[in-house]
């Protein structure tokens, strides 16, 4: 059914082209010269224009997940409470993002700083090409600003991780050897008070022979928490072998998207000047407040054509 609200959806917005194509030539020879008709016509073609560019990069969303919910996995950096900090501004900016476009957003687990920010945090982003948009941001942000947790007002440098991986469902097949995780309980965060979860209902997995560790805390019930977490699970493994099929069409691949620090995609520059600049586009803009608000749709569509034109060569 997703598929065929796809295609029709396509359909349709190519009949509404031709369609608003074929009044602007019939008006075009009605107008006679009359300027307030023409410009008109001029308004009525430039939303037509911008409603094609816009399905032009929306047909790029043609990976085998793409059209998957996704899971946004934010990893603080070295550095302490200000990269804690930084990874709770990253994962304010991707729930706005996310809330811009009418997706809906679940948190699924969240470690807090000891002083401010978070540890690390995996949500849940649910809305048509979630992981096809998301899927680009897969790898390290590189923060520089005066440190507000700094009493001389220096200058910081701080990281944080981003991974990306897409909700897959009971139709795509992943085997996973029970004797390869490893499965530890702990009690969940929470506001206080009676808010406080009393039991070790969280749960952490973690696949020995990849290293990945997923948790989640989001129920007071461990076995949901158990499910959802062996669900992240899957999905992480599913995300490493689309990976994997990446790197061998694309020898270079890794070294786009490794993460680790030295390996940022983004750098957000807040001092001494104000600039966002992808690193593998490089587009760039100084409107650093718009972008940490989440209009981030400039960097996910230039990385999206971006990565479909390597493909392609």
């Amino acid at each position: 059914m997703r598929e065929r609200q796809r295609l029709a959806g396509g359909i349709e917005t190519v009949q509404t082209l031709e369609q608003d194509l074929a009044d602007g030539r019939e008006l075009y020879e009605l107008a006679e010269g009359d300027a307030d008709m023409l410009a008109d016509i001029l308004a009525t073609l430039e939303k037509a224009a911008a409603r094609a560019a816009k399905a032009e990069l929306e047909a790029l969303l043609s990976g085998e997940a793409d059209t998957n919910d996704a899971y946004l996995q934010i990893n603080a950096g070295e550095g302490g409470t200000e990269s804690q900090d930084w990874a709770s501004m990253l994962r304010r900016m991707y729930v706005r993002w996310a809330e811009k476009r009418g997706f809906k957003v679940e948190e699924m687990d969240e470690r807090e700083g000891e002083e401010a920010g978070i540890k690390s945090a995996t949500i849940q982003i649910k809305g048509e090409n979630a992981y096809g948009w998301l899927k680009s941001e897969q790898g390290v942000h590189r923060l520089v600003r005066i440190s507000p947790f700094d009493s001389s007002a220096r200058r910081h440098t701080s990281f944080a991780s981003v991974s990306i991986s897409p909700v897959v469902d009971d139709n795509i097949d992943i085997e996973i050897n029970p004797s390869d995780v490893r499965t530890d309980t702990y009690r969940a965060s929470g506001a206080g008070g009676q808010h406080v979860n009393k039991t070790d209902s969280a749960v952490r997995l973690t696949h020995d022979p990849t290293g990945i560790v997923v948790a989640c805390q989001t129920s007071r019930s461990q076995h949901s928490n158990r499910d959802e977490a062996w669900k992240i699970l899957r999905s992480r493994l599913y995300e490493l072998e689309l990976q994997k099929r990446r790197e061998a069409s694309d020898a270079a691949h890794q070294d786009k998207s490794a993460i680790g620090f030295g390996h940022q995609i983004r750098s957000y520059v807040l001092q001494p000047y104000q600039m966002v600049k992808d690193l593998r586009t490089e587009v760039e803009t100084s409107d650093t407040g718009g972008v940490l608000d989440g209009d981030l749709d400039q960097f996910l569509a230039a990385s999206l054509a971006h990565d479909v034109g390597e493909a392609r060569a």
